[in-house]
């Protein structure tokens, strides 16, 4: 029988999904089954019908969960349930006519250039070790647009001070290389120094460390970045990837084109990257409306 573990481990070994992704998974199918629990008394997967999964979407949508993230713990059911099928515990899937409700348009969220400038520019990170890789952590990940998990995921035999760039392990195990600007590297040759202080003969191979020589994990950058960018700027969201919406909407306000931007992202293909043309456009007509002469007139 299917269960979800094995599943997860199909994640893991078969698709080779990062470990975000796969804990993702495993939010989702566990919410699932937790509500199929609750209403059926069975978490037999040969029992579940289409219905039962319209109940749990709606229960979703009734307790205020935005419709993207319904799109999102439905698609980790159809994965669910193809596996299932592929296992040939079952002939169908449930989720095959379910149908989902519109979605929104909502656009990246990212904070302006001159919060990031303050923050980066002026603010005291401090001369130890925590503070040097905090502002290493936020300069990062603003100047080249990196997901969280590939920070983390970052050795440093990674880094390539004289050429500037950085090997980075994308979603799927991809590989690319990404440039690195002269004052992040200077920046980064401090901090490479000081964990050498800090960690003197550490076998651990991940460039960033925490105050124990121990690899990050995703929510201590998730805190690290928040409580940063609290001091700088309103925006609801405070994640790492605000910092990766911020660096491709800054680049393409500069005049940085979408197909550089998608490879620096390491977007399979161009239309992830498209979103961010909405924010430069929602730019262009605010100043349109403010400078032209006419733009203001009944």
């Amino acid at each position: 029988m299917v269960n979800k573990e094995s599943f997860l481990d199909y994640l893991r070994f078969e698709k080779h999904y990062s470990q975000h992704t796969v804990r993702s998974y495993e939010n989702d199918i566990g919410q699932f089954f937790s509500f199929i629990n609750m209403h059926m008394g069975s978490d037999d997967i040969r029992d579940i019908r289409t219905a039962d999964i319209r109940s749990w979407m709606v229960s979703m949508i009734d307790e205020g969960y935005s419709t993207i993230t319904v799109h999102r713990k439905i698609s980790s059911l159809r994965t669910f349930f193809k596996y299932a099928m592929r296992r040939g515990e079952l002939d169908s899937s449930p989720v095959e006519n379910i149908v989902l409700p519109r979605k929104g348009k909502s656009l990246p969220v990212f904070v302006e250039e001159a919060s990031l400038d303050t923050l980066l520019d002026t603010y005291d990170f401090g001369s130890d070790y925590s503070g040097i890789r905090d502002r290493a952590i936020i300069d990062l990940l603003y100047t080249t647009g990196i997901r969280r998990a590939e920070l983390i995921a970052i050795r440093t035999d990674d880094v390539d001070l004289s050429s500037r760039t950085l090997k980075v392990r994308g979603k799927r195990s991809k590989e690319r290389i990404v440039p690195l600007i002269a004052s992040f590297c200077e920046g980064l040759a401090g901090y490479m120094e000081k964990r050498s202080e800090e960690f003197p003969g550490t076998e651990e191979p991940a460039l960033f460390l925490t105050d124990r020589g121990k690899a990050l994990y995703d929510k201590f950058v998730y805190n690290t970045v928040s409580r940063y960018l609290e001091m700088v700027t309103t925006v609801e969201k405070k994640s790492p990837h605000v910092l990766r919406h911020s660096f491709a909407t800054h680049m393409l306000n500069h005049g940085a084109d979408l197909n550089s931007i998608k490879e620096m992202l390491g977007h399979a293909n161009l239309s992830a990257t498209q979103v961010y043309t909405h924010n430069t456009f929602e730019k262009l007509k605010k100043v349109y409306k403010q400078a032209h002469p006419r733009a203001n007139k009944i």
